[in-house]
């Protein structure tokens, strides 16, 4: 069965998602915001006890790595930690644009982001 469907396999929430969906914004930038928020959650729940930096690439490749094992398929581990490490760099400078910890980003600020 898909994960798609299981409501614990998303990181998202419903709320979440609805709210995203509302945006009034073209169809492709609230994909774009679906996406960052995706990995947003991701990245507050590998870090939630470590540090949010992204030079401190150990979690995120464990992290990465667990979650390739459900695919036994290496390269899908690899290309995940390239686009999550990547998220994170883009999120953790944006985040220090706006003056705001990466933690406390927000649905508007994502919306920021993908306007510019």
């Amino acid at each position: 069965m898909s994960n798609h469907l299981d409501p614990l396999s998303n990181p998202l929430n419903i709320q979440t998602i609805k709210e995203i969906d509302n945006l009034d914004l073209p169809i492709m930038q609230k994909h774009h915001v679906r996406i960052l928020a995706h990995c947003l959650q991701i990245l507050k729940i590998i870090n939630a006890e470590h540090s949010f930096e992204y030079q401190n690439k150990n979690h995120l490749r464990e992290w990465c790595e667990n979650q390739s094992k459900r695919f036994n398929d290496k390269k899908f581990s690899d290309l995940l930690y390239e686009q999550l490490e990547s998220t994170s760099k883009k999120l953790s400078t944006f985040s220090k644009h706006i003056g705001k910890n990466i933690a406390d980003i927000e649905i508007d600020d994502l919306v920021l982001l993908v306007e510019q």
